[in-house]
């Protein structure tokens, strides 16, 4: 149809975008819309699958310090203190059992990527290309954090409960509310994973992103390196 061959130029033209290219290089104008969509389309499936497939792998978070997730600070900042009491190992233990709680929560996240990719709109996709190099990463946020934060927090909290690490924490929350450091009745465990691991998401996202961003012929696909060497 008609429709389909109509050049992208539109996109560039209508923010007021100058793109300068070399005579025989491909800039936006010489991408149709359909073009232009279904590469990054391409592009979101890859990045966000990828992501989600090394988070969710044994030690995703836990053996990647970049969105290794840390004690919630009120913790963290009694450590030393904790350890004199006794509670070392407990701590140990409890900061490697919030880790595998992301990480059985993180493939819960394929279907709202997923739905968010399918119904990318034209200002969307404009301002993706039009973005910085993290410009996917955030529009994934932006579609898919509140959503995906009501999803992920009863899995982490059944996690965490499956794996001791609500008991463990109670141990030490206790110790910490005898000494005025943390308000027991505010400490929820769960929302501090739950924020902490679509944090390593969203970074993670980002992380392939740049990588296709980058080198998008090594993601195996032409018109990946039509669209994101158009925009380069």
């Amino acid at each position: 149809m008609h429709i389909h061959r109509r050049k992208f130029n539109t996109f560039a033209m209508s923010a007021g975008l100058t793109v300068i290219v070399p005579v025989h290089a491909i800039g936006l104008g010489d991408l149709t819309a359909g073009e232009a969509s279904s590469g990054l389309k391409l592009a979101l499936e890859k990045g966000s699958a990828m992501a989600v497939r090394l988070l969710s792998a044994h030690d995703g978070f836990w053996g990647n310090e970049k969105v290794r997730i840390a004690l919630p600070d009120a913790v963290n900042k009694a450590g030393k203190l904790l350890k004199t009491l006794g509670l070392g190992r407990q701590l140990d233990e409890l900061n490697l059992q919030m880790n595998r709680a992301a990480e059985t929560a993180v493939p819960m996240a394929s279907q709202w990527l997923a739905q968010s990719i399918q119904s990318m709109s034209v200002q969307d996709a404009k301002s993706i290309l039009q973005g910085g190099e993290n410009s996917v990463t955030q529009f994934f946020e932006s579609k898919t954090r509140a959503p995906l934060t009501s999803d992920f927090t009863p899995s982490v909290k059944q996690s965490l409960e499956k794996l001791g690490v609500v008991e463990q924490f109670n141990v030490i929350a206790l110790k910490l509310s005898g000494a005025g450091l943390l308000d027991k009745d505010k400490a929820r465990l769960e929302t501090h994973v739950t924020a902490k691991a679509l944090d390593g998401l969203y970074f993670m996202i980002g992380e392939e992103e740049k990588k296709i961003r980058q080198n998008p012929a090594q993601a195996g696909s032409a018109l990946l390196s039509k669209v994101f060497g158009a925009v380069r």
